[in-house]
């Protein structure tokens, strides 16, 4: 069997999504989108590390500070890594709130869901079991 194409994980992920986003409803949840696609620009942004950002942001100040402020805040979610499945269209990141509308940042209620997510196929990934709780991908080139 011939593997499968990057065009064609994305076009999985894309049929999967609803599954786990009613699930996450199922469980109590409203749900919000995080991440969902990550721009060249972000990536090589995010790549950076914050003392890069820092620097960046440094040049930017005087004739683009709205933008510098940007490339600093990054600095809270960067992770460094510049190759990320969210450039694939192959991740997203979810944000859940309870009942009260209050955002839920205890990982219990993400590994919930990404052991629903995990039982959809073989390749699919959740973020919890690497350090990055409300992510949710499909493994695509050995990144997950």
């Amino acid at each position: 069997m011939a593997a499968e194409s990057l065009r064609q994980k994305q076009s999985r992920f894309a049929r999967m999504l609803p599954r786990l986003l009613d699930q996450a409803v199922k469980l109590g949840y409203d749900v919000t989108l995080g991440e969902c696609l990550r721009s060249d620009e972000q990536a090589e942004i995010n790549a950076l590390g914050e003392h890069g950002r820092e620097r960046v942001a440094q040049v930017l100040d005087r004739e683009f500070p709205l933008l510098a402020a940007k490339v600093r805040n990054n600095g809270k979610w960067a992770n460094g890594i510049r190759d990320s499945l969210h450039c694939y269209k192959l991740a997203i990141d979810l944000n859940l709130f309870d009942a009260q509308g209050r955002w839920i940042q205890d990982s219990a209620p993400y590994a919930k869901l990404g052991a629903y997510w995990k039982s959809l196929g073989p390749d699919h990934r959740y973020g919890g079991d690497f350090g990055d709780t409300p992510h949710y991908s499909i493994e695509h080139g050995g990144r997950k």
